[in-house]
């Protein structure tokens, strides 16, 4: 291998799934500047085909509530890390998006700098959303309305939080265990206490909680 194939980034491979050709040209020369990108344009029958994809980019082809195409991809191919892509969206519709399974969201108007950022985040794993649209997830998720706020810093124990941190990295359970040296069930009963400390009822929200209250900074203002 040369010097010069030593020194280059993993590439990231995104797919863009849209019927409009014109969408994916602008997207590709918006992304221009992320050499260590390579965007693909495909319909969802070519998804089984293709190897490797970080990254899928949905795009909102009927109306501003409709991201039932999530909802399909995630069942069919639950390990797929989607950005949904909206224009001028309301809170609920993004929050419909997210709840069927999206990873992030970005407006179709945002700037390169934003796309890239929430590729880079939402490829490792972590969550890419408006922090409103967090804050309201985690209260229609946990009923946290009216509860006094939980202090995560004085909450969490130290091994709570080694875990959380792999959590919001997207890590699996199995993931979790090897380098902490733990077992698997005992990743679980921890996440299990988190999401009871915090009054949450699953690990999405218990990730959302965590990002809407500072201590991962994979959301936008």
């Amino acid at each position: 291998m040369n010097r010069k194939a030593k020194s280059q980034k993993p590439v990231i491979r995104i797919v863009l799934v849209d019927s409009d050709p014109l969408r994916f040209i602008g997207l590709r020369a918006l992304l221009e500047s992320e050499h260590d990108f390579e965007l693909i344009h495909a319909s969802v029958s070519d998804i089984e085909r293709l190897d490797n994809v970080d990254v899928i980019m949905l795009a909102n082809r009927r109306d501003n509530n409709s991201f039932d195409e999530v909802r399909r991809l995630k069942a069919s191919y639950p390990q797929l890390r989607i950005i949904a892509i909206g224009s001028g969206m309301s809170e609920e519709a993004i929050l419909a998006a997210l709840t069927s399974g999206a990873k992030g969201y970005v407006d179709g108007g945002a700037s390169a700098a934003e796309f890239g950022r929430a590729v880079r985040v939402v490829s490792q794993g972590s969550l890419w959303v408006p922090r409103r649209v967090l804050s309201l997830f985690v209260e229609r998720s946990s009923g946290l309305l009216g509860r006094h706020p939980f202090s995560a810093h004085r909450g969490f124990t130290p091994r709570e939080q080694q875990v959380l941190k792999m959590l919001l990295e997207g890590k699996s359970n199995k993931d979790i265990s090897r380098p902490l040296g733990i077992e698997v069930r005992t990743v679980k009963a921890h996440v299990a206490k988190m999401m009871s400390k915090v009054g949450v009822r699953n690990r999405i929200a218990l990730s959302t909680y965590a990002v809407v209250h500072s201590l991962v900074s994979s959301v936008q203002d």
